[in-house]
């Protein structure tokens, strides 16, 4: 039966405490604080931090199609999806798309996936992130949050298989962008509580619990994922369930993540999870997915890559002004030097599994690895006589690094660092999520897929390197 063989999750490094949100703008402040991707991150590149974690726990991967959901999409007109696999290193045979236009996407894609691994075999991915705005003094501001996670589904060594699933499609007006947007609008609450979230959370899990032949007293772990809060809690009395089966919304440390939440809420989930359970998951947006998933004795097994809870755990916080400043709410003076130039399509092409995956080379004549790729050896001069070698998953220590207060970033100063990999090879290239005054010599640190500029629409993107996780 088709279902999960692998997960991964990515919460970003960066919070703001939303009651810094209050004392700038002299609004009420809900409680905790809500994650925030830096300003080199985005929807797409924390998929790829997500994605990249359950390939690593993949056994003998043979994903044949990749799905990127997501409600900002770096491009409006270009296959995101194509960006996600060149840096998961997915080979270039397989069917890629994006789902996008609503929060619901990211539960719609996963069935997709399982469908078509259902039909089809091989292995289906399935990426999801997102990093939504709301606009100042807004609720969505404070409830928002970024995040992302990602499954891989298949026939064989499952660890979650789908037992049934379930879905509805209605058109209500309850939140909508137009294009060229940047803030959501949404209508008044009470409207979508009582006459969409409520009555669509009802049929939905009435109809999938029917399906798969479960009780509600039978479920271990409910997700939930709504809009508004209410509905799941009202949905939760209803059927009359023991609070301790529900869910954390991570609201408190992490905010409602769009179309990635009920799936970051289930890698949150699964780790703690025994064979023979019962997960239910459900969200409603217009209209409503819901899927019933068992536990199979390897998932008891399986320990992700990165889990949600020491990714909440890991964290530094960021100031109201920065944020403000990141997302280009706040405009601010440009820097007065020449704007960074568009990265031209020929070279990108020629150098893809370098600047996306950081695939570097290996002396096959005395084993030296170097990076960038090179022809000739840097140690025994042999020429054309090199493998490639995979930068991207390995960790390394800061040999020396340089404070750079000069050189425009979001997020001055800018922090250059040369690391030294375990294993060999040595690299020049800029740290990120770092307190620039604690970054000290032998320190260890891990790549992560970032974006450096834009230039005329064109997003650059590469490698940076992070403090360990």
């Amino acid at each position: 039966m088709a279902g999960i063989v692998s997960y991964g999750s990515y919460i970003p490094y960066r919070r703001l405490k939303r009651a810094a949100i209050a004392a700038v703008l002299g609004v009420p402040a809900t409680r905790g604080e809500r994650s925030v991707a830096s300003f080199d991150e985005d929807s797409v590149s924390m998929a790829v931090a997500a994605l990249r974690d359950a390939l690593k726990a993949t056994r003998s991967p043979d994903v044949r199609s990749l799905v990127f959901a997501t409600t900002t999409a770096p491009y409006a007109e270009k296959l995101n999806a194509a960006l996600v696999g060149a840096a998961a290193l997915l080979p270039a045979e397989i069917r890629a798309s994006d789902s996008t236009g609503s929060i619901r996407a990211g539960l719609s894609a996963m069935l997709q996936a399982a469908d078509a691994v259902a039909a089809t075999g091989g292995q289906a991915a399935v990426a999801i992130s997102d990093s939504r705005l709301g606009a100042p003094e807004g609720k969505a501001e404070q409830s928002n949050g970024d995040g992302a996670a990602a499954f891989v589904f298949g026939n064989e060594n499952v660890i979650a298989e789908i037992v049934a699933s379930a879905s509805l499609t209605r058109e209500y007006l309850d939140s909508w962008r137009a294009p060229g947007e940047r803030f959501a609008h949404s209508w008044e609450e009470r409207f979508a509580l009582t006459q969409a979230y409520s009555p669509l959370f009802k049929k939905i899990i009435h109809d999938v619990l029917e399906k798969a032949k479960v009780a509600p007293g039978d479920l271990a772990k409910i997700v939930l994922d709504a809009p508004n809060q209410r509905a799941a809690d009202e949905m939760l009395r209803e059927l009359k369930l023991d609070p301790a089966k529900v869910a954390d919304s991570l609201s408190l440390m992490v905010g409602q993540t769009g179309a990635a939440h009920a799936a970051l809420m289930l890698t949150a989930v699964l780790p703690g999870a025994k064979a023979g359970d019962h997960i239910l998951v459900a969200t409603v947006g217009d209209g409503a997915d819901a899927m019933v998933l068992k536990v199979t004795p390897a998932g008891a097994a399986f320990k992700p890559v990165h889990s949600v809870g020491r990714m909440v755990e890991s964290k530094g916080d960021v100031t109201y002004g920065n944020y403000l400043k990141w997302r280009e709410i706040l405009p601010t003076e440009p820097p007065r030097r020449p704007d960074p130039e568009r990265p031209a399509a020929p070279p990108m092409m020629r150098s893809e599994k370098w600047k996306f995956g950081l695939i570097g080379s290996r002396c096959t004549a005395c084993g030296t690895p170097q990076l960038p790729p090179q022809r000739v050896c840097v140690k025994c001069r042999a020429f054309d006589k090199m493998e490639p070698y995979a930068f991207a998953d390995r960790t390394g220590r800061v040999a020396t690094y340089a404070i750079d207060r000069l050189a425009f970033s979001l997020n001055p100063p800018t922090v250059n660092v040369v690391v030294d990999y375990e294993g060999g090879g040595r690299f020049l290239c800029e740290m990120t999520d770092c307190e620039p005054d604690k970054v000290a010599i032998g320190d260890e640190v891990e790549m992560t897929f970032r974006r450096l500029f834009t230039a005329d629409g064109v997003h650059n993107y590469f490698w940076k390197a992070r403090p360990k996780r």
